[in-house]
């Protein structure tokens, strides 16, 4: 089919051709062109069906409002993306898409039969055919549901695209890029302050884009537009960001950007990102958003030739579309008359314009009369005919009630224009009516944010321009930047349009459709009133308008104002709907950015790591940590390799890597009331230089955490934590200083980075680390277990507890994590003569399950009380209070029959129980009591252990239990929890 292009009209670059194909079918367009542009220079008009009744849908605007021409874009495995509006799909070389719902064609769909029994498919209907039986729903109603209505189908395929993502910082962020942007950006840059300009559009412009008439100061409109690009683009302390979406505004000025990359581009690079999430904090924001056109209601409103009046003008002028002779141009709103005298200049011949208002301003009829359009005042159009595609409409007076059939093939429509309140909405503004526009408008009640153009109600290239000068100039005062009071004017020559209409209620159409992606017609909207559901918010969900992947961009100010008349109300109290993010859809892959694979959360290392790698380490994940599991030697597997390393730690003396831990500075002459008041042990007494086990709880009184605690001065403690409890060990203690307790003199920092942590471990670590400290004692007497001191190890900085997790005489010597690689090897290397080995995670669990340490999260469930864990020694009885304190006094925190941690024995010493099996009583019935936490084999002790929490454990110790697991059973007896050196003697070596 040959391309129908006005020559003398249009951005696209006629000198590049572009192939692409749709529905199988080879088209031609241009560089410039967007998908929908080139299919309706190629004359097609079906691009797709609607969402219930497989009604045939053709392209009904030009831009993100889209709600029929969505399709489906196929660039190969991987990236095949369904519900892409073809409005704002660029074009390329090779771009293969395709129409969605419908089957076994486009042209010809069996889903049609659902427009035939429309009676059967009014709002709600689901909900009151498909309730019995219940059962079918998940099996047969639902899918049966989702096979006859839907949109394109969802990717099989895991996703090939590359996604970026970047944090940025502005003075000012201006969103839109059409003479309200730009004269923002304009004037907020002058000032000096950081601006970024993003606009969702492939070139910035906006409505400047499809004006074919209007000048800027003397300047030609395109000629304004094309210097004023190149001002602000040589402008370093401004960017200009096209194809960029501005999806959500959240929190204090947070904004969820998303630019499109390279999706219009033809070939990608083998890492080329296709789309970047931008992540904008600005002082302030200037939203210029625009307008969005409403439709007409009348019978068959959703024919495939009936389009947006300016979208119409968009075709024609920025791409160059033409459009048969003979269209109808209907509206309320001087704004249409300019695309039907854009038709008519166009060369166009035989076009209707239908006008409802009785009167309007006579330079438009003379315009019209000198363009040789006919002129239907006091008029509307009643309903459209049309089979793949429009045929006629029927236009009648209001005066007389006369009503005629005219043959036409286009029909554009303008029923008024909404300004865009979606972030406005969304960043919690207020809205008002106006009822000579008949739509919101946003009141002045964000803080740092300002609205300008027709995205304000304020319509017109002159008010846009010196709108958007005003908010930018006032976006750069709220953020510090020194203005003169002059705003720059803007001399403005273009036809003029009043955009005010005549609020008139609707009249009553039985399938005229509110919502064309969902198929929500008005008497769908008035069944749900007369069912009782008055609420905006109800109507909404019960009939779906606006719930679509459009929002109701084009549907809310009409549904509205059908609800309005049927409960007999005016539009504003009927309300609207508060919009939430995304403002247009947005890729998963972008939200999820680099998070996927082995980036899906980022892997921290600690400075040793490197080092245990060359040394065939083997790794597990550990909160978000890569902690070295196991050291296998040559011929070892696991159970060998860890079974040598609890040998030698035993034995002589081990090193393990435990930079992973929390570690917290609470500094501040407050520091010890703080602990006071956070932990359940006392502080007050612990002398500089020693250590502490400290147990925090929640308010509920369960375990949140534990870790030794260092008091370093009398106003410094230096907190450790468990390895994943760190960030929330830390948030936790800033809620609380911040919110409970603001007057303690107290500062919270985070130095799990600064230091890296190497555990020594055995009978003989004393001998190894002895030569390499300086400036601390390390005689028994001096630093005993649970001590203290700060000293150098090899020259550089130490701080030094002498505590263990191993039951082992044992050390853990903190150094700044750039000296951490070069400690450690050097201790390594000398310590091969005292027979040392490194050890990994495994064999740290088994050691300490050994000595009965606990590991929170793994012997914790969130339900376990110090007294659960055995850990009651650990209050303090002298304190006022605590966190979780309160909690610990209610009656159930002491009932007998409470989970208690308890050591477990099988009767079989070589078999080794489950992680999670079940302990159950040995009488009939097998009454349960609780389950596995942790269990081992015990090379030092040749035989299997465990840990459980079982119901009233500790009253049970020397019963006989079952063990159940997969269908088995394993006899075993309730012992201590600690199975190796009850005494410690060990420990204090």
């Amino acid at each position: 089919m040959s391309e129908q292009r006005r020559i003398n009209r249009g951005r696209i670059d006629r000198k590049s051709p572009l192939s692409f194909t749709f529905n199988g079918s080879t088209f031609t367009g241009y560089a410039g062109d967007t998908l929908a542009s080139a299919l309706l220079a190629n004359g097609v008009r079906i691009v797709g069906r609607s969402f219930k009744y497989h009604r045939p849908r053709g392209i009904y605007s030009a831009g993100s409002e889209e709600p029929n021409a969505l399709v489906t874009l196929n660039r190969g495995p991987g990236r095949v993306t369904p519900n892409l509006p073809a409005t704002t799909m660029e074009l390329f070389d090779g771009l293969a898409a395709s129409s969605q719902n419908h089957w076994p064609s486009l042209r010809f769909d069996a889903g049609r039969i659902n427009d035939l029994l429309h009676p059967l498919f009014s709002a709600g209907f689901y909900y009151k055919t498909f309730m019995w039986p219940k059962s079918f729903w998940d099996k047969v109603y639902e899918p049966l549901i989702r096979r006859a209505a839907g949109l394109g189908r969802a990717p099989t395929c895991e996703d090939a695209d590359n996604y970026a993502c970047q944090f940025a910082f502005c003075d000012v962020l201006v969103i839109g890029g059409g003479p309200a942007g730009l004269a923002a950006a304009l004037a907020a840059s002058q000032t000096g302050a950081r601006v970024i300009l993003a606009d969702e559009q492939s070139e910035l412009g906006g409505t400047l884009l499809s004006d074919c008439c209007s000048s800027i100061n003397g300047q030609a409109s395109d000629e304004w537009l094309g210097r004023t690009i190149s001002e602000l683009s040589e402008r370093d302390n401004v960017r200009l960001l096209a194809r960029t979406t501005a999806f959500g505004a959240y929190h204090e000025n947070f904004f969820g950007l998303c630019e499109s990359l390279t999706d219009h581009h033809s070939t990608l690079g083998p890492n080329a990102p296709r789309q970047r999430l931008w992540r904008v904090r600005t002082k302030s924001v200037v939203l210029a958003q625009g307008a969005i056109e409403r439709p007409l209601l009348f019978d068959a409103n959703d024919q495939p030739g009936i389009m947006l009046a300016g979208a119409a003008q968009t075709y024609l002028n920025r791409y160059g579309v033409g459009f048969n002779d003979g269209p109808v141009v209907a509206t309320n709103n001087d704004r249409a008359w300019l695309t039907a005298f854009d038709l008519a200049r166009a060369a166009i011949r035989d076009i209707r314009l239908v006008e409802s208002r009785s009167t309007v301003h006579p330079a438009l009829l003379a315009e019209a009369a000198r363009l040789g359009i006919s002129v239907d005042l006091d008029s509307r159009i009643t309903a459209a005919k049309g089979g793949p595609s429009l045929k006629s409409v029927r236009i009648a007076s209001s005066s007389s009630g006369d009503e005629r059939a005219v043959s036409c093939t286009e029909l554009f429509v303008s029923g008024g224009w909404t300004p865009s309140l979606h972030l406005h909405s969304q960043s919690g503004g207020k809205i008002h009516w106006r009822s000579d526009i008949g739509a919101f408008v946003p009141a002045p009640s964000v803080a740092s944010q300002f609205v300008a153009g027709a995205g304000n109600g304020e319509f017109g290239l002159d008010k846009a321009l010196s709108g958007g000068a005003a908010a930018g100039r006032a976006a750069a005062a709220d953020a510090g930047f020194m203005t003169s009071d002059s705003i720059p004017s803007y001399a403005v020559s273009t036809q003029d349009a009043d955009y005010l209409i005549e609020p008139r209620p609707p009249a009553h159409f039985r399938r005229a459709f509110v919502d064309l992606q969902n198929d929500v017609t008005m008497d769908d909207i008035r069944q749900a009133i007369q069912e009782g559901f008055t609420s905006v918010e109800h109507i909404k969900r019960y009939t779906t308008n606006g719930m679509a992947t459009d929002q109701g961009k084009t549907s809310n100010i009409n549904a509205l104002e059908v609800s309005a008349a049927a409960l007999s109300v005016a539009p504003p109290e009927a309300g609207l709907t508060r919009f939430r993010p995304p403002f247009t859809p947005v890729t998963f892959g972008a939200i999820a950015g680099i998070n996927r694979g082995d980036t899906f959360q980022p892997v921290r290392k600690t400075p040793i790591d490197a080092w245990a790698e060359e040394n065939g380490a083997v790794f597990e994940p550990v909160s978000l940590w890569r902690r070295a599991f196991y050291f296998p030697l040559a011929g070892e597997d696991k159970n060998a390799a860890v079974n040598r390393e609890c040998r030698t730690v035993r034995n002589a003396v081990g090193m393990f890597d435990a930079s992973t831990l929390g570690k917290i500075e609470i500094v501040g002459p407050d520091a010890a009331e703080f602990l006071n008041r956070m932990y359940v042990n006392a502080w007050d007494k612990l002398k500089p230089g020693r250590c502490k086990y400290g147990v925090l709880l929640g308010e509920d009184g369960f375990i949140r955490d534990d870790g030794v605690i260092a008091r370093i001065s009398a106003s410094r403690f230096h907190v450790t934590t468990t390895t994943g409890g760190a960030p929330r060990v830390l948030s936790m203690m800033e809620d609380y200083l911040q919110t409970e307790w603001p007057e303690l003199k107290v500062w919270l920092t985070s130095i799990t980075e600064q230091w890296a942590v190497i555990a020594i471990n055995g009978p003989k670590s004393k001998a190894l680390i002895a030569p390499f400290i300086s400036g601390i004692d390390l005689d028994d007497e001096i630093l005993p277990h649970m001590a203290f001191a700060e000293g150098e190890i090899d020259g550089v900085p130490l701080r030094l507890f002498r505590v263990s997790f191993s039951g082992e005489r044992g050390y853990e010597l903190n150094v700044p994590s750039c000296y951490g690689r070069q400690i450690w090897e050097r201790l390594y290397n000398a310590g091969q003569r005292l027979g040392l080995c490194a050890y990994g995670t495994e064999a740290m669990h088994v050691l300490r399950a050994e000595k009965g340490y606990i590991i929170i999260g793994q012997d914790t469930d969130g339900t376990v009380t110090p007294a659960d864990a055995g850990l009651s020694w650990a209050i303090s009885k002298a304190k006022k209070d605590f966190v979780g304190k309160r909690s610990l006094s209610r009656a159930d925190m002491s009932l007998s029959n409470r989970p208690h941690l308890v050591g477990l024995l099988t009767v079989d010493p070589s078999h080794v129980l489950d992680e999670g099996a079940q302990v159950v009583s040995q009488s009939p019935g097998h009454s349960p009591l609780g389950h596995i936490t942790s269990s081992y084999w015990s090379e030092t002790l040749q035989r299997s252990i465990a840990m459980a929490l079982v119901a009233g454990g500790r009253d049970k110790i020397g019963d006989s239990v079952e063990i159940l697991t997969n269908g088995s059973s394993s006899p075993a007896t309730l012992t201590s929890t600690v199975f190796f050196d009850p005494k410690g003697e060990r420990l204090n070596a």
